[in-house]
């Protein structure tokens, strides 16, 4: 053999020795610390790599997981610091301990249940694959830090800044959850009523996870100033769970609404008086809010503010408004009338005047028409008959006589004019008169009765 083939063949012996004796590469992913909840559990997120991890699984028989507290040294002798052993599902210092992920898989989640105080420490993960000792390492690089605290970690209530009036916001509130198996439960109050509530468990970048919740509304200018609170309530395995509570002034942005005015002393005053009128509005930003003072049927304003003051006079009854402006918008008040004491009493004194006039101009309507409907009779019946206005007067007073009977129509109380009618006179001497009447009564027609007084002896009837 040549001396360069031999130098070779040293060279390939010596990498395989090399390669033969080469540690593993080995890391586990865990959180560097995570806080529990006394009284509550906590779950460990875990997975770690193993180099060859698949080859050296086909030559285990047995592959399996623990838990070291304090150190990272895994002594048998010592079995204190080992809390859980995974080979025969041995727990020291804890009532229950639940590794959730499958080693041969590469998971190593955990959950430590009924945790307390005196629980706070290091803990390292150790794998063991055997028999022969294929793989054993304790992940001394990702060490866990578990705090164990009798308070919760405060919530998370996403800042909110100013919104405008109905527009869309969202609000968010979030809650750490050490013990998913057992999450928190998140609640809302103070919120508008239009507002929608979505809540789920949420993962973080470090595999832990927290309950999130987030409320989605259009806020009115009632909800102005509303302070919106997050709950979250956690269960405990002790007499009593544990509550906690962030809360959030809304602040919304809107022009002015509800504007009115207020009027010192009273609506209605006499000359001299001062009198005071405040302008009350709600808008947002109110700091900016510009007020101006109008009056009916005057085209230039009276003042600027939020207050008027001023002297009454004998012009000064009349209706008044306001006028404010926000960089949002403006609104005018409802207008309020400024009555003068005299000029009050006139108001009624009128009220009742006119009343009084309208009652009798109704009367002497009434009047009116009913003497338009008699000389409209009379003229009908004039027409009707054809008589002069002589014979018309007879023709009444005809009439009255028969009116003195039973009710008779227009058509009865004409006189006939026909040919054959005759018309008898008669002749009566009052110069023997003597003071004995006696009733006539014609005979052959309708009974008329008339008084007639003789001087003693019948009068001749033609």
């Amino acid at each position: 053999m040549s001396i360069f083939a031999f130098m070779v063949f040293i060279v390939i012996i010596s990498k395989l020795l090399h390669s033969s004796s080469e540690t593993p590469k080995f890391d586990a992913i865990l959180p560097r610390s995570i806080t529990a909840l006394s009284g509550s559990c906590v779950e460990i997120p875990c997975t770690f790599n193993v180099s060859d991890f698949e080859d050296r699984l086909k030559t285990a028989d047995i592959t399996f997981g623990c838990w070291i507290k304090e150190t990272d040294h895994f002594d048998l002798t010592k079995p204190d610091n080992i809390v859980f052993n995974g080979s025969q599902n041995i727990i020291r210092g804890f009532s229950h301990i639940e590794m959730l992920g499958n080693v041969s898989q590469r998971e190593c989640t955990t959950v430590f249940y009924d945790i307390m105080k005196n629980h706070s420490d290091i803990y390292y993960f150790r794998l063991q694959m055997e028999p022969n000792k294929v793989f054993r390492a304790t992940f001394v690089n990702s060490p866990i830090n578990i705090s164990v605290s009798d308070v919760p970690m405060p919530l998370e209530l996403t800042p909110l800044q100013e919104v405008m009036e109905e527009t869309t916001v969202s609000v968010s509130c979030s809650a750490e959850a050490p013990c998913p198996k057992q999450p928190p439960k998140l609640s809302w109050s103070n919120i508008p009523k239009s507002a929608i509530i979505t809540t789920q468990l949420q993962e973080k970048p470090d595999k832990t996870q927290s309950v999130f919740s987030q409320i989605t509304f259009k806020p009115s200018y009632m909800d102005h100033r509303k302070n919106i609170s997050c709950t979250v309530t956690y269960p405990r395995n002790t007499s009593n769970d544990i509550t906690v509570e962030t809360t959030m002034m809304l602040r919304v942005l809107f022009p002015p609404k509800e504007t009115h005015i207020i009027t010192e002393p009273s609506a209605t005053v006499s000359v001299g008086t001062n009198v005071t009128l405040t302008c009350k509005s709600k808008a947002s930003p109110s700091n900016d809010m510009n007020y101006t003072w109008y009056k009916r049927g005057e085209q230039r304003h009276l003042a600027f503010g939020d207050q008027m003051t001023f002297s009454v006079g004998k012009t000064s009854g009349g209706w008044y408004f306001c006028m404010v402006k926000n960089k949002h918008g403006a609104q005018k008040s409802e207008e309020v009338q400024l009555i003068m004491e005299g000029y009050f009493i006139s108001l009624v004194v009128g009220c009742v005047g006119g009343v009084l006039v309208l009652l009798l101009l109704f009367l002497l309507a009434t009047i009116f028409r009913r003497l338009l409907r008699t000389k409209a009779f009379s003229e009908s019946i004039t027409g009707e008959t054809g008589l002069s206005d002589q014979d018309h007067k007879k023709h009444v007073q005809i009439s009255s006589i028969y009116n003195n009977s039973a009710y008779m129509t227009s058509e009865e109380r004409v006189i006939p004019k026909d040919e054959d009618d005759v018309i008898h006179y008669g002749e009566i001497d009052f110069s023997n008169l003597k003071t004995n009447c006696t009733p006539e009564k014609s005979l052959g027609q309708e009974t008329v009765y008339a008084l007639v007084c003789s001087p003693g002896k019948a009068m001749n009837r033609d």
